[in-house]
């Protein structure tokens, strides 16, 4: 039996009004199972062991002071964070805190009281000295290209007894409580983690819904029930294994043969369209939900060549982001022409609108208005363990589309995600390909994170105008389709800039083994899977 399940909105009562616009932009992302699909029987924690949950996405640190990227998925089951998002909330919603809010109108002070009697999975005491500790530790470390960049609009935290802790901003910040869901503001316990270096034992002390029992880099993490557990999370199982692959294809095969029980991230587009043919044959099933992914070109403004506009410009006229869509991905991704996605408040196609069609024609009239006639040398790069099997051949056909002009001489590189990353930061690539998931779903998190002297790239790209202006202002507001003028401004700032070349915007797909359920409800507003929702049938 296969479930096709509709894309909807849960409202839960007890998001405030401050929340209920923001609400409706994360509308894209919560999926619920389809009335008349199937109502299946609760798991039994007992059964046949932890579930195994496959993914080609490994952790690239276990400290969340040193985390801006994909190590969030594995953070949310393990670590804690003020608020966090219910199965079915778009907005965030308590959670090792008892309440949340503004203290007033004016969007500068918020204020949090934690849940009573709250541990960390050894049992030491979470209070809110923990909480002040853990935020301004990430600050503290500021480590290059690390979650430091979200806390832009915090100014200092001050602390009530042992539960009640307030953030006091440096300017309105409307999106502020959607900075605190996000796994980068994950609890750890001040006796276990330095308040200003990055832990190196490989361990974890969280008080998230399970705890971290074993971990191999880059190969699998055991996850159990933490007992200490105090939140929203209702845990559908009693432990949940991960294991990490290279590529899509050892995934799916371990998924056949029945070594793994769900696979999520990184399915490769052969895959998807072999496991929607044959789901119903070979007892899987396939869960497509809408999402907000998106793959991006970033220049490096440093190069020699990156750093002309000219060349960048060139480059955008030249790709052509539907033959990469249909030939490498199989149309399980659509072209995106903007930095902000379609389905949020603020989306716009400035890239179509401002170039149109991939012409070679009007990409060199744009090289010969700057004095380049000469083919142009440029090293793409990518990472080759990251972001799914199809990265590989994307480049591939990156390279021929420039070559192909012949206004390029392109060559392409790849490593494996963690040297890789280090090298961008230490600005060594002229050009090279990232993914974003969103820490929340909305516009600014498409614009935010990657401008300014501090970004999640490790880039620098100083633009007053989106930083100093359009941003500030929309934070004022908490309706964020009042704001639409500013996202759209901001977004022609990019096009005209063309460091960042967007490329394409993804889908999210669940398969499992025809005995799991709480796909359909497993992932969050961030398209990070909580593994608490999953379980085996009991019943039919």
């Amino acid at each position: 039996m296969v479930c096709r399940p509709w894309y909807g909105r849960s409202r839960s009562e007890r998001v405030s009004n401050r929340y209920r616009a923001l609400r409706q932009v994360a509308a894209v992302t919560s999926i619920s199972l389809v009335a008349g699909c199937g109502v299946l029987g609760s798991g039994s924690a007992d059964d046949e062991g932890p579930i195994v949950v496959g993914t080609t996405s490994a952790p690239s640190t276990l400290d969340p002071a040193a985390s801006w990227d994909g190590s969030w998925e594995l953070f949310r089951n393990i670590y804690q964070t003020l608020l966090s998002y219910p199965s079915g909330a778009a907005a965030p919603e308590p959670d090792a805190a008892e309440s949340c809010g503004f203290t007033n109108s004016s969007n500068l002070a918020y204020r949090c009281v934690l849940r009573t009697g709250m541990k960390f999975s050894d049992g030491d005491t979470l209070d809110a000295r923990a909480v002040k500790y853990s935020i301004d530790r990430i600050r503290r470390i500021d480590l290059s290209g690390g979650p430091a960049g979200l806390l832009g609009s915090l100014d200092r935290i001050s602390t009530r007894g042992d539960r009640e802790i307030v953030f006091h901003l440096n300017k309105p910040d409307a999106t502020f409580p959607f900075v605190l869901a996000t796994p980068a503001m994950s609890i750890v316990d001040p006796d276990d983690y330095p308040a200003r270096s990055l832990r190196k034992d490989g361990k974890v002390f969280g008080s998230g819904p399970y705890s971290l029992r074993s971990y191999e880099d880059g190969k699998q993490a055991e996850l159990v029930k933490n007992d200490h557990y105090k939140g929203f999370a209702e845990r559908k199982n009693d432990a949940v294994t991960i294991r990490y692959f290279q590529n899509s294809a050892a995934m799916v095969k371990a998924l056949r043969d029945k070594k793994i029980d769900a696979t999520y991230r990184g399915l490769a587009a052969s895959d998807i369209v072999s496991l929607q043919s044959k789901q119903s044959e070979e007892d899987l099933q396939l869960v497509e939900g809408a999402g907000t992914e998106i793959s991006y070109l970033v220049f490096n403004p440093k190069d020699p060549w990156a750093g002309k506009a000219a060349v960048r410009k060139a480059v955008a006229q030249i790709v052509d982001r539907a033959a990469i869509a249909h030939k490498v991905y199989k149309d399980t991704v659509d072209p995106l022409y903007s930095m902000v996605p379609k389905g949020l408040t603020g989306h716009t196609t400035g890239f179509f609108d401002d170039f149109g069609e991939p012409s070679s024609s009007k990409a060199r009239k744009i090289l010969l208005e700057a004095g380049i006639s000469q083919r142009v040398p440029l090293t793409l790069w990518y990472t080759t363990d990251r972001y799914g099997s199809e990265t590989a051949p994307e480049f591939e056909e990156l390279k021929s589309q420039l070559n192909d002009s012949g206004l390029f001489s392109v060559k392409i590189e790849g490593r494996p995600w963690k040297t890789f990353e280090a090298g961008y930061r230490k600005g060594e690539y002229p050009a090279f390909g990232r993914g974003w998931f969103p820490d929340f779903p909305d516009a600014e998190n498409f614009i935010a994170p990657f401008v300014g002297e501090q970004n999640a790239l490790g880039t620098p790209y100083p633009t007053r105008e989106i930083t100093g202006v359009l941003l500030p202002q929309s934070r004022r507001q908490s309706d964020r389709g009042a704001v639409v003028k500013e996202f759209e401004q901001a977004q022609q700032i990019l096009v005209d800039d063309a460091r960042l070349l967007p490329l394409w915007q993804g889908k999210q797909f669940v398969a499992a083994s025809e005995d799991i359920s709480g796909g359909e409800r497993a992932l969050d507003p961030s398209t990070i899977m909580m593994m608490w929702e999953l379980y085996r049938k009991t019943s039919w």
